[in-house]
């Protein structure tokens, strides 16, 4: 044979850099599972070919995320990127209610704020978490379980695709909370929206349905997760997903209103969750891309993730410091008030009283947070 000559090293090396230390199985953490890779068409598992999925555990809080819980989404991303076998990553949640809806509050509140090293140190490996995305060597599919609110909403957009639950919702929260948006979302959105929708949807804080994301090409598509007794699918009640113009704007996707909404709520509450549409079109994806040449389709990806990182790259060094700053201020405001909304009945500071301290040149001091954070209920 040509070349039986040279001198070869068959041992298979492992690349992985991460054990099972960053994995669990007890809320709250991240779960790693490697799943066969289902053929749509006959519904069989393909010998020797799998797919990877990394699950947000912690449903009590809305999957959001910890310290730790970060570390495993780092440690799921490389594994998944490392391991031959595993063709498309998976990244979801537990439950029905939410994908992720950002930062463990609890964890900043009590013990980031106040403490900018430890924050800037947390914000490194938040930056890490979302590079793990944006360099995952296979395709990275988020399976949209639910809300995907403030930092959910950034590392679901760092995925090449979304699949979601047609109940979920989407958006920002960070500056009704004393944050800012800018762990991926100022980056991203711009590149998906017009300049002043993606003002508008990184600064309002209103949520978006699955459908309209979908029609705005912000996710890749939405699908029913509900059926009623009868085990008929039922599309998301709250929201209008009939296709037409109403006095020449465009309502499909959008919010019902008054009691239309509150009836579409109360529907909602009395329907069961069935997964089986959204794997399937899950499963679907995952053929889809499995059927393409390796190299290939990883350089198509990685040239269209190259212009998601682009701004992204710029200024992600920089923001880490700016939050780490912002826990002595706004962020220790807000973080704490959203912590303590049990005690006091609201999750949100007086927004105008702390205003007027700021336009009286107040200094921000315990007397100033005193004047604009909820009492506790008497």
């Amino acid at each position: 044979m040509a070349l039986d000559w040279l001198i070869r090293d068959n041992e298979v090396k492992d690349h992985n850099l991460f054990g099972d230390e960053h994995f669990g199985t007890e809320p709250p953490c991240t779960m790693y599972e490697k799943r066969p890779l289902i053929n749509p068409e006959t519904g069989e598992p393909v010998e020797g070919l799998y797919t990877a999925w990394v699950i947000l555990n912690n449903p009590a809080q809305y999957n959001s995320y910890t310290t730790q819980m970060i570390k495993g989404v780092i440690a799921g991303m490389h594994r998944a990127s490392m391991d031959r076998e595993v063709q498309v990553i998976i990244f979801t949640a537990v439950g029905d209610r939410a994908f992720c809806t950002g930062g463990n509050t609890k964890e900043y509140a009590e013990y980031y704020t106040k403490r900018p090293l430890e924050y800037a140190q947390y914000m490194d490996l938040f930056s890490k978490m979302v590079d793990s995305i944006l360099h995952a060597r296979k395709p990275v599919i988020c399976r949209c379980n639910g809300m995907r609110i403030a930092g959910g909403q950034e590392i679901g957009q760092a995925c090449d695709f979304t699949i979601a639950a047609d109940t979920a919702t989407f958006g920002q929260a960070g500056t009704r909370h004393g944050s800012t948006p800018t762990g991926g979302s100022t980056d991203f959105l711009p590149w998906n929206l017009s300049m002043e929708q993606a003002m508008y949807q990184a600064t309002s804080n209103e949520q978006w349905s699955a459908y309209k994301m979908e029609r705005l090409g912000l996710i890749t598509k939405a699908v029913p997760i509900k059926k009623n007794e009868k085990g008929e699918w039922v599309r998301d009640p709250r929201v209008i997903t009939d296709k037409y113009v109403d006095n020449g704007e465009i309502v499909y996707g959008e919010w019902k209103k008054g009691e239309e909404y509150k009836k579409g709520l109360e529907l909602l509450k009395q329907l069961k969750t069935d997964w089986t549409l959204l794997d399937a079109e899950i499963n679907k994806l995952v053929w889809t891309l499995t059927n393409t040449t390796f190299l290939c389709l990883m350089n198509t990806i990685e040239s269209i993730r190259i212009k998601k990182r682009f701004f992204w790259d710029i200024l992600k060094s920089t923001q880490i410091y700016w939050l780490a700053a912002n826990m002595n201020v706004e962020a220790f405001l807000g973080f704490n008030a959203f912590n303590t909304s049990k005690l006091t009945g609201k999750r949100e500071i007086d927004f105008l009283e702390y205003r007027r301290q700021l336009a009286q040149v107040k200094t921000f001091d315990d007397e100033l947070a005193e004047k604009v954070l909820p009492k506790p209920k008497k």
